[in-house]
This record gives structure tokens, C-alpha cells and sequence, in this order.
């Protein structure tokens, strides 16, 4: 993806962001290390939903730093697209404020998880009852953990597209730019179709919408009496 904005004074690894990635490396180095020897990394620190015997109240907050071991490409898409978009704002805003920024957006996406697990366990519990699944099924079900910093860095597009609607972005493989506004609204669709039809697919369409949301509200009310911070 690449973007036509170039703000004044720009950092290309601002400090926040720079230690977002070292974080998230490190601990993913951790995952595929000591986290399937030694404990279970996962189960303390990913989200768990509130009713699973794995879940902590911390996990709301250490959920998005954590990323599948078995992928690559799930931490690098996510800390580029934290880069690419989180760069811009945090050089405008200031690292103090993109950070709070980050952790809410992350925080109010896995709220917006678990809120949506609810349902789905509910279904499962109905499911069990009926006997269409099997104890060791509906286990695995209602403890399936959710990780990664999608929901945050969805948090973080949202508001660069809301503050820069107009910036020109290529994404492949659409041959054409589009704007930052319609990428937003198209991925949001994309996200709200995924998590009404496609419950078994392994993403967390909840997470993304509800970072999605929590991101633009707050842009909007930081922005509310200062119309020139948009572009």
C-alpha cells in the first residue's frame, strides 16, 4: 500500500511504533520458542472469553501483542499496516497520545470479541445439548483464543482514513488507487459479512470491526471543534 501524504517533519520510525514492532517480535519469538515447551503462552495471555477456564481480565490488553506462531505473514501484515498508517499519526498527534490511542482501539476490539463469542457459545452450548457436537468439540469451541493486533491496527486505519479520507492508496491486487474512505468502508463490509457468514473461518471480524468503531469515535471527538486537522 502506499500513500500520497507527506506530512511536515515526518518520522519514518516514530518511537512508539518502532517499540510496538520490537514487542510484538519478541514475543512472537517467545511463541514459537518457550511458548509450547515450558507454558503456554497462549493461555494466559491471548483472549479468552469470559466464561472459558482460561480467561484473565489482563487478556484484554495482552491479546495484541501476541500472533499466530504457525503464520509469518499474520505479525508482518499486521505491524506493516501499524507502520504504513501509524506512522502519519503519531507524528500528528505525538507519541503519548498514539499510544493511549493504540491500547483503547486494541481494548474495545477485544471487548467487541467477546461480546460476539458470546453468541457463538451460546450456539455451541445449544448444539452439545442436541448432540450434533461432542464434549471434546464443544471444548475446543468455547476456548478458542483470540490473538494478534488486527483489531488495534484496524483501530489505527480507521482513523487515518476518517482524518485523510481523500488520501490516494494503492491496494493489491486492485489495479487502480482508491481512496483511504472507500478502502475503510470496503474492508468493513468485507469484516461484517465475514463475521455473520463465515464464524469458522479463523478471523476475528468482531475484533476488527470493533477497533474499526472505537477508532473512529474517538478521532471524531478529538477533531470535533478543530475541522483543519482533516485532509
Amino acid at each position: 500500500m502506499e500513500s500520497e501524504i507527506r506530512p511536515g517533519r515526518f518520522q519514518v520510525l516514530p518511537v512508539v511504533i518502532k517499540n510496538l514492532i520490537i514487542i510484538n517480535g519478541l514475543v512472537w519469538l517467545a511463541q514459537i520458542t518457550i511458548g509450547q515447551d515450558l507454558l503456554s503462552v497462549e493461555d494466559l495471555f491471548a483472549l479468552h472469553h469470559f466464561s472459558s477456564v482460561h480467561y484473565k481480565p489482563w487478556q484484554y490488553i495482552t491479546y495484541m501483542f501476541l500472533h499466530s506462531s504457525s503464520s509469518f505473514f499474520h505479525i508482518l501484515f499486521n505491524m506493516f499496516a501499524l507502520w504504513m498508517f501509524g506512522s502519519t499519526l503519531e507524528n500528528l498527534w505525538g507519541p503519548a497520545r498514539f499510544l493511549a490511542f493504540y491500547l483503547v482501539c486494541g481494548l474495545g476490539a477485544g471487548i467487541t470479541q467477546a461480546l460476539a463469542l458470546t453468541y457463538d457459545i451460546s450456539q455451541y452450548n445449544q448444539m452439545f445439548a442436541a448432540g450434533q457436537i461432542g464434549v471434546d468439540e464443544l471444548y475446543v469451541l468455547t476456548n478458542m483464543p483470540t490473538l494478534g493486533a488486527s483489531g488495534a491496527v484496524m483501530g489505527i486505519f480507521a482513523a487515518f482514513a476518517y482524518t485523510f479520507p481523500n488520501s490516494q492508496m494503492i491496494i493489491l491486487p486492485i489495479p487502480f488507487p482508491i481512496k483511504a474512505k472507500w478502502a475503510l468502508l470496503g474492508l468493513a463490509l468485507l469484516d461484517l459479512f465475514g463475521g455473520v457468514y463465515s464464524n469458522a473461518s479463523g478471523i476475528a471480524h468482531f475484533a476488527h470491526l470493533g477497533g474499526a468503531a472505537v477508532g473512529i469515535v474517538i478521532v471524531m471527538i478529538w477533531n470535533r471543534k478543530n475541522r483543519r486537522h482533516f485532509y
